[in-house]
């Protein structure tokens, strides 16, 4: 037996289901979960001495690649003076000025400790100075664990939503609205049935969690007009595309300026962190300026801070268009050997990401993401795991590049796709 099988096994007697994140349990994969000893640019080891090149990269932070020296460098120099003050710390303000540079809607910022702090507490703003209850998010867009974002839609088009999973109270998702994504003709209905009441909308501007979908030409900007029509506040939701999809995340790639946006683990590096911010006139309503409640000790952790802006100073110098066209290529290469092989696959990519779906659909929404073949991710996923290239446990993920990567890796990469039975 190995030792991650080993190790997985007395994790399931200690901790539910061996994991501490239900997707790293490889259930839809048929698989035991690798545990990782270390990582470093665009490879992790697991504990039995196994390299994989991975496309994983911590689900999306790792865009400089594992344990980049640089910001180990910083991080170290921040730990050697202490690992949390519960204080403000020089470089929770380098950060945020850094960030407020980048992000082209990002006047003022605030730092929390996930992605779901982030859009948990962007909601709340919003609702705060709306004063309004309800919010919009998208089928297939997920932001985080936070109850009002745990819901499924039922049938119909501007439905009230129920509770996506047991211990989340009907009551708690009865202000939510879900709604397909790349639908604008669905969010003109919801606002005409609704629009007074609208606090939010939340949308991922290029979803990342029912695989990689883009966004129809006119959807955001669509989004944007109607935010503005009835005075509803639009969250972008860039835990996956901020800084990722460009220097200036989606909201710079695509042109268009959300209210608020949440951010998460690529501005700390991998580090556990995460932020939101946008208007200053919306952001001035958080306490202690306003009315609105959001604190953590943790917020604005010195080693995160500061392996955030040694990553966002990094990143600043790279050549984003390049990484870009290499990663299409691969892209493209990848789906082509697995067409060859008789199987149907939409290939959906921008930026250094991309999904394969196993299906002969146009990929737009969850709905058309439902109709990709999971067994066939399943074979192909065991097969990469085997010759050494470590893909998402799920195929509902995007797979992301770094710039880490290398030309060997990518020929690894597709000389193993080609072994691939199916």
């Amino acid at each position: 037996m190995s030792l991650s099988s080993t190790l997985y096994a007395k994790a399931q007697t200690l901790i539910p289901g061996g994991v501490n994140s239900p997707i790293r349990a490889c259930k839809a994969v048929e698989s035991e979960p690798l545990f990782i000893a270390r990582a470093e640019g665009s490879k992790i080891y697991d504990v039995d001495g196994n390299g994989y090149v991975d496309y994983v990269m911590s689900w999306g932070p790792m865009l400089l690649g594992h344990a980049d020296p640089v910001v180990h460098a910083a991080a170290k120099a921040a730990l050697d003076n202490g690992s949390s003050f519960g204080a403000p710390c020089p470089a929770e303000v380098d950060l945020a000025e850094k960030i407020t540079k980048l992000m082209p809607s990002v006047e003022m910022v605030r730092m929390v400790n996930s992605g779901t702090e982030a859009t948990m507490s962007a909601l709340r703003l919003a609702r705060g100075f709306t004063g309004r209850d309800c919010v919009i998010k998208f089928d297939g867009c997920y932001h985080g664990h936070a109850d009002a974002f745990l819901a499924a839609a039922g049938s119909g088009v501007a439905v009230q939503a129920a509770p996506g999973t047991p211990g989340v109270p009907a009551a708690t998702v009865a202000h939510t609205i879900v709604l397909p994504y790349n639908d604008l003709e669905a969010v003109k209905e919801a606002f005409k049935a609704r629009g007074k009441e609208i606090a939010a909308i939340i949308v991922e501007p290029a979803p990342g969690n029912m695989g990689l979908v883009l966004p129809k030409p006119g959807y955001l900007e669509g989004l944007r007009a109607i935010c503005d029509e009835y005075g509803t506040v639009l969250i972008f939701d860039e835990v996956i595309t901020g800084f990722r999809w460009s220097l200036h995340g989606a909201q710079g790639r695509y042109g268009v300026r959300p209210d608020l946006t949440t951010l998460g683990k690529i501005i700390g590096a991998g580090f556990p962190v995460g932020a939101y911010g946008g208007r200053r006139d919306i952001m001035e309503k958080l306490s202690p300026c306003g009315p609105v409640f959001q604190a953590g000790t943790l917020s604005g952790n010195p080693v995160a801070m500061a392996a955030g802006l040694a990553n966002l100073l990094e990143l600043e110098k790279r050549d984003y268009a390049a990484l870009e066209k290499r990663t299409g290529e691969l892209a493209d290469e990848f789906a082509a050997i697995i067409r060859s092989k008789g199987v149907p696959v939409t290939l959906n990519k921008v930026a250094s990401a991309f999904t394969m779906y196993f299906t002969d659909r146009p990929v737009t929404d969850m709905a058309a993401a439902r109709t990709s073949d999971g067994k066939v991710y399943t074979a192909i996923y065991k097969q990469m795991r085997e010759q050494g290239v470590y893909l998402a446990s799920l195929g509902y993920e995007c797979s992301f590049t770094s710039f880490a990567h290398t030309e060997a890796d990518y020929d690894l990469t597709l000389e193993a796709a080609k072994r691939v039975k199916l």
